[in-house]
């Protein structure tokens, strides 16, 4: 459970801010939003203020995940609103302060069943703030499903067709992994974009040509980077060669040593800059359950030595957390800032958030992370409601 005192004030704590880090400072927070950040310490403390010694410490933005199919045995699709719940709690330990639950090509009735937990998940979750909904699918190419099912992969004809993906709020953030070649894609990219929808690209085997005018018509963004689209030819650049040089384009990856490897994470950084980046997980539901079979998506998906592989022998997803993907880059040598930006930073950028959170600045939330020397969780701060690391 968290705690939210009226205000706090975080002491002696290494902060990394957008541009730079700071070896010691003091941040105050007060009615949930970060007050001050006395670069030099000495924060006085009011009677009404708890305060927490993170001497060694490095105080991070909290952690968005917007592509994570769900962890600790629950699956979006298959959640109700307590198992949702349960996963927010989860990902505050591993300091995540925000996600999207991303969903597979489904049935009509299903996605509706999900929607609905995910809406009442929304109001009343404590722990990482459900963001909105992010569908992969079911609106890709079927030469390219990895693990999603294709039996429910669809064409794009008339606008009518986008009533069958439920809606959240107002308030909420839609995002959509599109393969532009389908038939009716670019028409499909140019209605959500109207619409307010976030329109990555991803499952996708789509030529130079249409890639130019998906982006044309709105979609700005690429789903799990290299990952479910041809490899990088010299002969047929294709979506890797196209994402590489576009510099207008972001991209997000999978950072688990497994979806990619370690060198060609060093290469995306060189040649795409942290600026441009973003971490994801792809988890699916048996993240943090640790090697076996688990039954997911109507299937078996075996998970060893932290890789997962259905019956085809198809990576289905990953099995970490941002933690996982946040120390795998710190241990490449990827600056606390850089690191910052890819977790946190980009993914308020992309769903529009990044004026009240994905940076430490004053006055905006207090969405934060704090790791120890050992890169574990000391303690995470969603909205100034404090939550304890995990204990692994």
């Amino acid at each position: 459970m968290g705690s939210n005192p009226q205000s706090l004030l975080i002491r002696n704590v290494r902060v990394v801010l957008p541009e730079r880090s700071v070896d010691t400072a003091d941040v105050f927070i007060e009615q949930g939003r970060i007050a001050r950040i006395s670069e030099r310490g000495g924060q006085s403390q009011g009677s009404d203020c708890a305060a927490i010694d993170l001497s060694g410490a490095s105080l991070f933005p909290g952690f968005i995940d917007v592509h994570i199919h769900g962890a600790m045995g629950v699956d979006t699709m298959a959640a109700d609103e307590n198992d949702l719940k349960s996963v927010s709690q989860f990902l505050a330990s591993e300091g995540v302060t925000g996600w999207l639950p991303t969903l597979v090509p489904a049935s009509t009735a299903d996605y509706r069943g999900a929607v609905k937990a995910i809406a009442g998940a929304m109001t009343s979750a404590t722990g990482a703030r459900i963001l909105g909904v992010h569908y992969e699918g079911p609106f890709v190419n079927s030469h390219q499903c990895g693990a999603l099912r294709s039996q429910f992969f669809r064409s794009f004809s008339t606008a009518t067709e986008l009533d069958d993906l439920p809606l959240l709020g107002e308030a909420a953030r839609h995002m959509i992994t599109v393969a532009p070649e389908i038939d009716g894609g670019i028409e499909l990219v140019r209605v959500l974009h109207a619409r307010g929808w976030i329109v990555s690209i991803g499952h996708t085997r789509a030529s130079l040509e249409l890639l130019d005018e998906s982006f044309a018509a709105g979609a700005h963004h690429m789903t799990h980077f290299m990952n479910a689209m041809p490899p990088l030819h010299h002969r047929s650049p294709g979506p890797v060669g196209w994402g590489l040089s576009n510099d207008e384009v972001t991209c997000d990856m999978i950072a688990d040593g497994v979806h990619l490897d370690r060198e060609m994470l060093r290469l995306l950084l060189k040649l795409k800059s942290a600026g441009r980046l973003l971490l994801i997980s792809d988890a699916v539901a048996a993240a943090g359950m640790g090697d076996g079979d688990y039954e997911i998506w109507g299937e078996t998906i075996t998970v060893k030595d932290g890789r997962t592989a259905n019956a085809r022998g198809a990576i289905a997803g990953s099995v970490i957390s941002m933690l996982d993907a946040v120390r795998l880059m710190l241990s490449l040598g990827v600056t606390e800032t850089d690191v910052a930006m890819m977790a946190a930073g980009n993914p308020a950028k992309l769903l529009g958030i990044d004026d009240e959170c994905g940076s430490i600045a004053e006055g905006k939330r207090a969405d934060l992370v704090a790791l120890d020397a050992n890169g574990n969780v000391a303690l995470t701060i969603v909205g100034g409601e404090i939550f304890k690391g995990s204990e692994k």
